[in-house]
């Protein structure tokens, strides 16, 4: 969703190309692999609430393994030179992400484990992904300004989303002596890092989208900012095992949702 949107904040109209199969190949193919290696390394995180749907489906969970990354290389096949050019480093970056750079028989080390790196890691390929692959597939030039205030505002917003995922990793962090800004600044702290970003992103989408002259791009980004606000304070919703995935990972669905509605509907 993020990827169309950003066809729109560029002047394109919606389209549909492989690079967005390749996206949602290479999405779905680094959350399992991610949890694949977190499994097949250690065995006891079968048992946390986090991996409960895993330890419950694992014959459901290899074959949606399997699925994404066939998913992903028949993709990648059908891609633009130009767009796996530009996904490589990115996805180089996932992938030493999730998977152990060495290791031995105590312990593994990955890219996550650098303390306090692995939200920026997160937001920076989220962001990364989701705008530069539409602008390399148009083969067109734009304005450097309003390209990285794009990306600095999708960076934000997705910074200000995974915070909640962090804190509630703390007690599996602290464990696996993982050193994340939860763990170093308490939950109520993180979060006004976290509303502090969705207040960021209001702000630089108001200013970029009123120089620009497109309201209703802005009036879109308003009511994602303040629903999202929302979201971040809906103590009761936390409470859910699927707040994270549902509510936190949905208000990226209802960005897209509401620049196409307020676009083409106004």
């Amino acid at each position: 969703m993020f990827t169309i949107e950003t066809q729109i904040q560029l002047g394109m109209s919606p389209q549909w190309h492989p690079y967005l199969f390749l996206i949602l190949f290479a999405t779905l193919c680094e959350y399992n692999v991610h949890r694949f290696i977190t499994v097949i390394t250690n065995k006891a995180a079968l048992n946390s609430e986090k991996h409960k749907w895993v330890k419950d489906n694992l014959v459901a969970f290899y074959a949606l393994v399997v699925l994404s990354v066939v998913g992903f290389v028949i993709a990648a096949f059908m891609a633009k030179k130009e767009v796996l050019m530009t996904l490589a480093p990115i996805a180089a970056l996932t992938l030493l992400y999730s998977i152990p750079v060495y290791g031995n028989k105590k312990s593994i080390f990955r890219l996550r484990e650098i303390p306090y790196l692995k939200i920026f890691i997160i937001s920076f390929t989220w962001s990364a992904t989701t705008v530069l692959l539409p602008l390399i597939q148009t083969g067109q030039a734009f304005d450097t300004q309003h390209v990285s205030l794009i990306l600095i505002e999708r960076f934000v917003f997705v910074l200000a989303i995974t915070i909640p995922f962090d804190i509630r990793d703390m007690e599996a962090d602290r464990a696996a002596n993982t050193k994340t800004i939860p763990l170093l600044l308490g939950e109520k702290r993180s979060m006004i890092i976290s509303y502090s970003c969705i207040l960021i992103f209001l702000a630089i989408s108001l200013f970029h989208y009123n120089i620009l002259n497109q309201g209703f791009i802005a009036m879109a980004m308003v009511i994602s900012a303040l629903s999202t606000f929302v979201f971040l304070k809906w103590d009761t919703a936390k409470r859910y095992s699927l707040y994270h995935y549902a509510v936190l990972d949905g208000t990226i669905i209802l960005q897209g949702l509401l620049v196409i509605g307020f676009v083409f509907c106004f």
